[in-house]
């Protein structure tokens, strides 16, 4: 399912692509989008995961590995530093991969008996990070309240702009033609799911949602009121974050443009057409 070793940039693209595919593959599944027949099964340990593939009787679960095989791209140039999926009219649930990519490996230190100073991170605690991000977005995804019935399904990307061509689109995707703020309609959570680190990339996933809809979400664990509009560009802000953290908080993104990225960085987004899901399994 996953390489055995990704002590090169190719293994580990392979391993960011994997896990994108199998997160949005899961996502789909756990919130009732498509038929059965749309996912093959894997095994990883005693974790059961749905995979979608190409489904010609579905026409909505072949578009949504159309939207990987783009994404798979643009992470390919590594243009992407950002992949929003959400479900929209008012918003409902928000999935967030980042995505970031390190130049510079680190030198050995021969002198050091640290861990952080050797070079190559061991490729087991990398396999064991990416398990453990998938159980965490399987038990996630099973303590959310069932989706509205009519929702529609969309995906933008947000691009690095020093490395990006202005006219770059990914395959099925175009520029994005409303890069406006995302309103929910209650009172959002955001919820950190996990993180993969490699030598070349950094992978984190974010969960946000409306409060009500979590099923298990303990009230000392959310923190005051917050925001419910989401700027597009307050999605790539810098932070500091522990990566262990499994804590619940309020989202707080809806920043001004110009405070998050300048005012003359306005980030480059693109979108695929949106995947109406009136009629779910």
């Amino acid at each position: 399912l996953f390489p055995d070793a990704t002590t090169t940039e190719q293994q580990s693209l392979v391993l960011v692509k994997r896990l994108l595919a199998i997160s949005v593959s899961c996502i789909t599944y756990m919130r009732g989008l498509f038929p059965e027949s749309s996912y093959g099964t894997r095994y990883l340990d005693d974790l059961c995961l749905k995979i979608l593939r190409e489904d010609k009787s579905c026409l909505g679960s072949l578009q949504i590995v159309k939207w990987i095989q783009g994404c798979f791209d643009a992470l390919e140039k590594q243009y992407v530093s950002f992949s929003s999926h959400f479900f929209t009219g008012v918003v409902t649930e928000l999935y967030q991969f980042k995505f970031k990519y390190k130049k510079n490996v680190p030198q050995m230190d021969i002198s050091s008996n640290h861990r952080e100073f050797v070079t190559g991170l061991c490729s087991e605690d990398i396999k064991q990070a990416s398990r453990l991000l998938l159980r965490k977005l399987y038990l996630l995804m099973q303590n959310l309240g069932p989706l509205p019935n009519d929702i529609t399904l969309t995906m933008k990307l947000l691009y690095y702009n020093d490395v990006t061509p202005k006219d770059y689109q990914p395959p099925g995707f175009k520029e994005d033609a409303s890069p406006g703020d995302l309103l929910f309609g209650g009172d959002p959570v955001s919820l950190k799911v996990g993180s993969v680190s490699t030598d070349f990339h950094l992978m984190k996933v974010r969960v946000t949602t409306e409060k009500k809809r979590m099923r298990k979400a303990h009230s000392e664990l959310i923190q005051k009121r917050g925001p419910t509009e989401i700027s597009h560009q307050g999605l790539d802000c810098e932070e500091e974050e522990d990566e262990g953290s499994t804590k619940i908080n309020l989202l707080n993104l809806a920043f001004s443009q110009e405070e998050v990225t300048g005012p003359k960085k306005k980030r480059k987004v693109s979108e695929p057409e949106k995947l109406p899901l009136n009629s779910r399994k």
